[in-house]
């Protein structure tokens, strides 16, 4: 008789001791716990998205892969394998799984676990409330989890912690949150994922590397099968269609996470520039969830790194190929081989510091180590290479890769609509693009001489010099440069000089402007946004002796374009919150009137003759591309930079094409110039915006400034032909195209 009430104490008592347990729980018996403002308001790193100008996310900045979605935003399907996978009575339970816990505890595991969706997203959110390690510390952990649990059922709603953990959940080693995953295994938004796609993903909960797609397919497909299983065993899906699922493979379209987005050293670029900004302004470019508006316009941003690709992978092997066995880093004066030159460049590299300073090996012991073959993955056009390859022929190989840099602007906005710093920036991390990236530019430097001529000496195309040498006089010296190919003779307009990008001509037009020519030519230059300084004042830069960045190009030639008005480049056009407040819209970026519209259209009209009857000619026809468009070409000392400057309406482009080192050399002059190097990337990059038909670019023809008579812009047979008669005779080579 005493047996039922001491059964009933012992109940209750074992109850009184559990929420008595539980309680010193909620307030740290077994350590920190989570505040109410923390369950409320759940803290996590998010990832800060680069948006561009049509809406699309160009690129992150991630600690962890993570953007936050919606419920609405996710594929039902990969609701539905979650909750037949992982917790089945998720909408009965509140937060701890009863039935499950029961089963697990009298089967000791083997059966699986209790965890419930709501207990993992526990875990997830507030690990770092996690305490010691080993299977007592796992066991104190659970009973954590079970309180943390509950008090989040009590806070959010069932679709509400649906969202918070498939947003949260890691389904690689950086790519958090289904939305990441779904792009980086699928190429796809979460909304878009198919009940094979949803499967997989789902799968990889369970062990993110052991069922990885990528690098285990086998085991990923099995995973994936018992996840059908699951949403077939619970009338998610029909046998007769589980039948058929499980015998599809797997089709991926991987996008690496840690390279995800495009136009990657445009966003390294921009998180340098940012770091200042999130200091000053207190957020976390990697944590915040930032969602920086951009003017790329992702499909000229995909136009152009096609276009790099398809000419670099081409011209690379003819640029082997050219070579031979022999090597191409060469001096200028005589073309001979620099002696040294991969031990110099060895001597840098941390390897050969490291064998110096750390083993105390003399310089000859360490090149011997460094000429001794190990594993390694190098870079190729065909895809990463795994070789057998010593440091020493590595770093041979690696000097030979010839690199570009491209970007476009919007002259009448300032706005970059496309950056291309390199070919791969996995391999190669330094941007050809930015003020800092400078290399001598050659003849695209012509047109800011011909700008200056034209505006201080009211030059017209016609104007008329005799292709003949002239002597500077600078620093005590003199100067006398020639045509590349040596010829000389007759009398030009400058239209024609500019053209066929003739020397002779560019230095009768530097003369014409006085012994302070080359002062006024820098002005121009600063004025346009070339870099303070960095032009010297000696006769010689009228031939591009200069060396300056594909950014400042573009720059200075957006104001032919644009009326002469000059607009400096832009990339940025506001940030805001995670939460989608503006934080900062940003300014106008500054301008100037450097021309009056009618030289601007001068100008514009002389690039065009470039195009159609001087060293541009052909690339139209070519590319299969038509409309207004001008250009310039440039080709440095020794064939080392070739440069092509390519405008329209409403685009200007610059780019740029060489080794990383100026030493190493283009071996023929037919593959040197800029028509073969540079010219082809602008022409790709024209030729998709004007044939893809989501695109559908038109070079508009230049537009007219009011009242200007352009019909005898080039009727020279009316035009008084100012000639003069600036001559030399000294023999000093000059560049040329």
């Amino acid at each position: 008789m005493n047996f039922y009430p001491k059964l009933w104490l012992s109940f209750f008592g074992i109850i009184i001791v559990a929420l008595l347990f539980f309680t010193g729980v909620s307030f740290g018996l077994l350590g920190d716990m989570p505040e109410i403002d923390d369950l409320e308001n759940p803290k996590n790193a998010l990832s800060s998205e680069i948006i561009g100008s049509d809406g699309i996310v160009i690129g992150k900045f991630f600690l962890e892969n993570r953007t936050n979605v919606a419920f609405e935003e996710i594929s039902p399907y990969a609701i539905n394998a979650l909750i037949a996978t992982e917790d089945i009575r998720f909408y009965t339970h509140s937060g701890i799984d009863f039935k499950g816990t029961l089963r697990a505890f009298a089967s000791f595991g083997s059966d699986g676990g209790a965890s419930t969706i709501t207990q993992q997203l526990s875990k997830n959110l507030f690990s770092r409330f996690e305490g010691p390690s080993g299977k007592i510390g796992r066991i104190l952990q659970k009973f954590k989890e079970w309180v943390i649990a509950v008090e989040l059922e009590k806070r959010y709603t069932k679709k509400e912690i649906l969202v918070m953990y498939l947003n949260t959940v890691p389904f690689s080693g950086i790519s958090f949150g289904i939305d990441a995953a779904a792009k980086e295994f699928f190429n796809k938004r979460p909304l878009q994922l198919d009940i094979n796609e949803s499967a997989t993903l789902i799968g990889m909960l369970k062990a993110n590397w052991k069922y990885n797609p990528k690098y285990n397919t086998e085991s990923s497909q099995a995973r994936r099968n018992v996840v059908l299983s699951q949403l077939a065993k619970y009338n998610y899906l029909s046998n007769d269609s589980f039948e058929l699922l499980k015998a599809m493979p797997i089709s991926l379209r991987y996008r690496s996470a840690s390279s995800l987005g495009m136009a990657p050293y445009f966003k390294t670029h921009l998180g340098n520039e940012l770091k200042d900004w999130c200091k000053e302004h207190g957020y976390d470019l990697y944590r915040s969830g930032l969602k920086i508006y951009t003017t790329i316009d992702s499909k000229m941003q995909a136009a152009a790194e096609d276009a790099v690709s398809k000419h670099m992978s081409a011209f690379q092997p003819q640029f082997v190929k050219s070579w031979g066995k022999d090597l191409p880093w060469r001096y200028i004066a005589n073309r001979a081989v620099i002696p040294n030159y991969i031990e110099d460049a060895l001597r840098k590299t941390s390897r050969y510091i490291n064998l110096k300073t750390e083993m105390g090996y003399s310089h000859e012991r360490c090149i011997s180590e460094l000429k001794k073959p190990v594993k390694m993955t190098i870079f190729s056009w065909s895809g990463d290479r795994d070789t057998v390859m010593s440091p020493y022929d590595s770093m041979a190989y690696v000097k030979k890769v010839l690199h570009a840099g491209f970007i476009a602007v919007d002259p009448s906005t300032g706005y970059v609509k496309a950056w291309v710093g390199g070919i791969n920036h996995q391999h190669f991390q330094y941007d050809h693009v930015n003020r800092r990236a400078k290399r001598q530019v050659g003849s695209t430097f012509k047109p800011i001489i011909y700008a200056t001529a034209i505006d201080i000496n009211k030059f017209t195309p016609c104007t008329e010099f005799p292709r003949e040498r002239t002597v500077f006089i600078s620093g005590g010296k003199e100067w006398s440069p020639k045509n590349f190919d040596g010829k000389e003779g007759g009398i030009w307009p400058i239209w024609k000089g500019l053209a066929l990008s003739d020397n002779l001509i560019t230095a009768q037009i530097m003369k014409s402007l006085g012994e302070n020519g080359p002062d006024l030519v820098v002005q121009f230059a600063e004025r346009v946004g070339i870099d303070k300084n960095q032009v010297p004042r000696v006769p010689s830069i009228a031939l591009g002796t200069v060396e300056l960045s594909p950014f400042e190009m573009a720059s200075a030639y957006s104001a032919f374009a644009n009326k002469g008005l000059w607009i400096e480049p832009t990339y940025i056009t506001r940030i805001e919150d995670k939460d989608g407040n503006v934080i900062e819209e940003f300014e106008t970026p500054k301008h100037d009137q450097v021309l009056d519209a009618e030289k601007a259209y001068t100008m514009l009209q002389m690039l065009k003759r470039v195009v159609d009857r001087g060293t541009a000619f052909g690339m139209k026809g070519r590319f299969e591309i038509e409309g207004d468009i001008g250009g310039k070409t440039g080709t440095t000392q020794g064939a080392a930079d070739g440069w092509f400057m390519g405008v329209t309406h409403d685009l200007v482009c610059a780019t740029w094409v060489g080794a990383d080192d100026p030493s190493v050399r283009v071996r023929y002059s037919s593959m040197g110039q800029g028509s073969q190097m540079a010219m082809p990337i602008f022409g790709a990059f024209m030729h998709t915006l004007q044939h893809d038909k989501s695109i559908k670019y038109v070079a508009k023809p230049f537009e007219i400034p009011t009242g200007m008579d352009v019909g005898a812009l080039f009727d020279c047979a009316k035009q008084n032909k100012p000639k003069a008669k600036i001559g030399g005779d000294l023999n000093v080579n000059g560049l040329g195209d």
